[in-house]
């Protein structure tokens, strides 16, 4: 039987006291900052990310574990410091959802439309810094390119900045890549980077188009190209040889074996 809210937040409080404590008597807890933690946290954000692309379940909940105890310790830091705690994060983001969601707890109408929800949630977030808040300042500079792509052209399309038909976007990407092409031709380094940046730029355009999320399409294709390639040098060893010594067409028939194992 599912556990109600109060013995959900009974066993997070379980944590904060475990946490209180070993900030004060643990060596390495206690000398712990925002500074010190803030690389840590970014690996842990990750590594609930390839937890989460697996699909693996007690990793997610291990993952998870380790994010909300960050999350806990940016709190008791605050509020060590006399700024905030837990229960001032909590109410903050109570607040910001209940009003980011009128179609929920106002009387706003956007029937089952997702796409509508997305669009009020920008202009609810434009209203909250007084209309002096820019479309895309809500980006995170620090954000991966190929995320920060995929968010920025989000965020456009929200306030109508997008194309009327995804066959529109491909036939940018064609576009892009001609002119790439060209580029590569010249060899001239700075404008093949600067095309490649559009192609790529385009491409993402296309896949947020057609409901694909880029970066799980990519990571995805990674973890293919891993898992073929790991193939061809297992084999490889099997076969008591060293893939530097290989030909490309000797390791294409190992990455072939590997493709049919996928199918």
């Amino acid at each position: 039987m599912p556990r109600t809210s109060l013995e959900k937040a009974a066993r997070i409080a379980e944590v904060i006291d475990t946490l209180d404590r070993l900030r004060v008597e643990c060596p390495w807890d206690r000398k712990q900052t925002n500074e010190s933690l803030r690389s840590n946290t970014v690996e842990e954000v990750y590594e609930l990310c390839d937890a989460l692309m697996r699909d693996n379940s007690p990793d997610i909940k291990k993952e998870l574990g380790d994010v909300l105890l960050h999350v806990l310790f940016y709190a008791k830091i605050g509020e060590e410091q006399g700024r905030f705690d837990i229960g001032d994060v909590a109410d903050a983001l109570n607040k910001k959802l209940i009003f980011r969601h009128p179609h929920v707890f106002g009387n706003e109408n956007v029937g089952d439309s997702a796409k509508k929800v997305s669009e009020n949630w920008e202009q609810i977030k434009l209203r909250e810094k007084g209309g002096n808040k820019t479309v895309l300042s809500g980006v995170p500079a620090a954000l991966p390119a190929l995320i920060k792509a995929f968010r920025i052209q989000e965020k456009a399309a929200n306030v109508g900045f997008d194309w009327d038909n995804p066959s529109g976007a491909l036939d940018k990407v064609k576009e892009e890549l001609s002119e790439f092409c060209n580029e590569v031709e010249k060899s001239d380094a700075s404008r093949m980077e600067a095309e490649l940046g559009d192609l790529l730029f385009s491409v993402v355009n296309v896949a947020r188009l057609y409901g694909i999320n880029p970066e799980n399409a990519l990571e995805k294709t990674n973890l293919k190209f891993i898992r073929r390639f790991n193939h061809i040098e297992q084999s490889a060893i099997k076969a008591g040889k060293s893939l530097r010594d290989m030909t490309l067409d000797e390791m294409d028939v190992y990455w072939n074996e590997a493709k049919k194992h996928d199918e």
